[in-house]
């Protein structure tokens, strides 16, 4: 039986969102319109200013792709997706690109579950070896168009018992697994695991690794702090 390790993506392997990039760049293209942007600007500029969380800044990019998704084609999606990662595929963290690297070796059975829509996710975790993804999921009508109905909104609530659905249909084991979570979504996760590491945590996931005595690491510029629980 392989052991398991499970990652989130979006801060924690890719130094940004794989949402947001492609949201940008579906706007820069002209598949969205500029007024796109509005929905999540306010969200951003407080974010950037720290006046906001970044929470409230990725929900309201969510909502702007659920509503502007309407009627594109997931071949178009999927063009754009690839040109996202065509572009910004190499821009990961050290730290948890190496630990990929390091349990690729060791062959463990590398699983991302992440709240991005999975046509990029597909491409990005393709890039680093993942054996499986589970990432949110948009209905298609019959002419191959999304209607801009989430198929898996509870996605963000569920990665723990993805987590032990994966591990049961893949012949998994959880001794000797690790997890790699940089927000509270992945508190549930990281307490299925034998190894819990926090990468560069908000404040919830931080006191949680506090109370757990979980692995505490953060990058910053050119620097790897492991923080003591």
């Amino acid at each position: 039986m392989r052991k398991v390790a499970v990652f989130d993506v979006d801060g924690t392997i890719f130094r940004s969102s794989l949402l947001i990039e492609l949201v940008d760049t579906l706007i820069a293209e002209r598949v969205f319109p500029k007024s796109a942007a509005r929905v999540y600007a306010k969200a951003k500029v407080d974010w950037l200013d720290r006046k906001g969380d970044y929470e409230a800044y990725i929900m309201a990019v969510v909502r702007a792709f659920t509503l502007h998704i309407r009627g594109l084609s997931s071949d178009k999606l999927l063009r754009i997706s690839q040109q996202v990662i065509d572009i910004h595929k190499h821009r990961t963290y050290r730290f948890t690109r190496e630990l990929l690297s390091e349990l690729g070796r060791k062959n463990y059975f590398l699983l991302a579950i992440s709240n991005s829509p999975k046509d990029i996710l597909d491409l990005f975790c393709r890039e680093y070896g993942f054996d499986k993804v589970y990432g949110r999921m948009y209905e298609l009508d019959g002419k191959g168009r999304f209607t801009g109905k989430v198929l898996n909104a509870d996605l963000a609530t569920d990665k723990a018992k993805l987590l032990l659905r994966a591990v049961a249909k893949e012949n998994l084991t959880l001794k000797g697994s690790v997890g790699v979570g940089d927000t509270e979504a992945d508190i549930p996760v990281l307490k299925k695991v034998d190894r819990a590491i926090c990468f560069n945590p908000n404040k919830k996931m931080y006191q949680a690794a506090r109370r757990n005595g979980w692995e505490i690491v953060v990058e910053r510029k050119d620097m790897i702090y492991k923080l003591s629980a």
